[in-house]
């Protein structure tokens, strides 16, 4: 029995699981609403491109005999992904004729890049990549790339604004779910589906047949409706480009900069889960320079662990639901940082399986609960009026504390040892509870989900002025640089620049002091 056919018995057996315990534990009953199901049918459609693009193709273009370095533009793939807060104004403030008053902002959106999508997939599997003639299949998985990353921006924003307050953590657990559902469909069974030792079908059948997956989405929009999206300039028709464009670019950055506490949010978003990027990125070098054979990694970490990871996310709902959004992020925060304890264990006990399984199930059920719990509280801080762009920003932002710094993760094992490093990984992740009691204690954490208060009309009908608009678009040049860091692969001064652009924006654009968040 193959490892992904053992992963996916494992996470339908979790699923199955679900609807029995929400029988029984009230907390885990909002699982078995609409709108939870609702967005894992979401989660499907958004999760396999990504792996499609990635994983399977790479597969591919092995069998064919492309040769690793050309192998390697499908890094570039991952771009539109990280950048995608550029053009999610025009998601959130774009209207397309007819279709958006018959089914509404977020549908209308959705149905017309699934269309998109579909055909882009089908045409890069009819490609026919083969080695020196590269070009026709690159431009498709460029095109299959943007249209995806697009998805995920309409996607999200739906699944925000579908959502009520107390099924919201649920659902995005759902969402998860959907999105791993759609990761195993699109990579082992696209491949079983191309292979002479699965069903035969060749790879352009096999890439067709996988594009159908846009299907559970279409679904789920068709029964959820419209959602709660608040288009604050319904009638745009004498609105002057001006007008628009601080409406749909600038008034999403300003409505989020101008809250109290604004700073705090954002580097409290960028450091959270810094311990746990960096020990993730060492995880495998430590594993194998332990002695482990590639058999015993396998299992624990693509079995027990993956199991684990799934059962934290199931767990990180009714956690929200059991302690409130400020508790709920303090607890999973400080299991993700002392779950690091146990890896410091397994390197000072050696090449010992069942510490190694040990391990890695702690720390991927904290992972797990973490997860969940990060991405409720993204969500929450992104307003319904501006719900594509704020979230597609946040998560853009989220990213850099994942990449960028975490990037010295090896340095410091190479200097301190295993035992030093999985220390170090505890005490990186004090700054974010720092962060996260000095915003609690201020009262911008709050236990409710959604964080955002009415946007202040009065404040975003103030003129801009050259001087913020300057800084938001500092901002944004500081990110893109930052995100892109890694991929183009800058040199660290140019890193720098990029990070130094990103505060000096932040600081120029800030301003004002709005009241605080009340507790409900």
């Amino acid at each position: 029995m193959s490892v992904d056919l053992q992963r996916f018995i494992i996470f339908a057996a979790i699923l199955i699981a679900l609807p029995v315990i929400a029988m029984l534990v009230p907390a885990f009953r909002p699982y078995m609403r609409k709108n939870p199901v609702i967005t894992f049918l979401l989660g499907i459609s958004s999760g396999f491109p990504l792996t499609l693009l990635v994983a399977t193709m790479t597969f591919w273009l092995a069998k064919v005999g492309i040769d690793t370095a050309t192998i390697g533009f499908a890094v570039a793939l991952g771009i539109p992904y990280t950048i995608k807060f550029l053009w999610a104004p025009l998601v959130d403030k774009l209207h397309l004729p007819v279709l958006t008053k018959i089914f509404g902002q977020r549908r209308s959106w959705l149905f017309v890049i699934q269309a998109l999508l579909f055909v882009s997939i089908w045409q890069l599997g009819a490609s026919n990549p083969q080695p020196g003639e590269m070009g026709l299949f690159a431009i498709w998985a460029l095109i299959t790339a943007f249209l995806s990353a697009t998805q995920d921006i309409v996607i999200d924003a739906y699944r925000i604004e579908i959502l009520e307050e107390e099924e919201f953590a649920h659902g995005t657990a759902t969402n998860q779910f959907g999105y791993r559902t759609g990761n195993l469909i699109a990579g082992a069974g696209t491949i079983y589906f191309a292979s002479q030792e699965g069903l035969g079908l060749g790879w352009a059948t096999a890439y067709g047949l996988t594009a159908f997956c846009i299907i559970p989405a279409i679904i789920g929009a068709l029964w959820a409706g419209p959602g709660k999206f608040v288009d604050r300039f319904a009638h745009v028709e004498g609105m002057k480009p001006k007008q628009w464009l601080i409406e749909a670019v600038v008034n999403p950055f300003r409505e989020f900069l101008t809250r109290h506490g604004a700073f705090l949010i954002l580097g409290f978003v960028l450091v959270y889960k810094v311990g746990d990027a960096m020990g993730q990125a060492m995880l495998s070098p430590m594993i194998v320079d332990l002695g482990f054979s590639d058999l015993d990694y396998i299992s624990a970490n693509k079995l027990w662990g993956f199991g684990a990871l799934i059962v934290g996310s199931a767990l990180g709902a009714p956690f929200i639901l059991w302690l409130g959004m400020g508790r709920a992020l303090l607890i999973s925060g400080l299991l993700m940082m002392f779950s690091n304890v146990m890896f410091m264990i397994l390197a000072a006990t050696g090449n010992s399986y069942w510490m190694m399984v040990a391990a890695i199930c702690t720390e991927n059920l904290t992972s797990g609960i973490g997860l969940t719990v990060f991405a409720t509280y993204l969500s929450g801080l992104s307003s319904i009026a501006y719900t594509a762009t704020q979230f597609a920003l946040l998560s853009s932002f989220a990213g850099v504390g994942r990449t960028f710094m975490a990037g010295p993760a090896g340095i410091v094992a190479e200097n301190v040892g295993w035992v030093g490093f999985w220390g170090f990984t505890v005490v990186a992740a004090i700054p974010g509870m720092v962060l996260l009691w000095l915003l609690w204690s201020k009262g911008y954490v709050v236990q409710s989900i959604h964080q955002v208060e009415a946007v202040n009309e009065k404040a975003l009908k103030e003129p801009v002025g050259p001087l913020r608009i300057f800084g938001f678009l500092l901002v944004v040049a500081g990110l893109i640089g930052l995100l892109l860091s890694q991929p183009l692969e800058f040199a660290n001064s140019i890193t720098a620049i990029f990070a130094a652009v990103l505060v000096a924006g932040g600081l120029l654009a800030w301003k004002g002091q709005p009241k605080r968040l009340t507790q409900p």
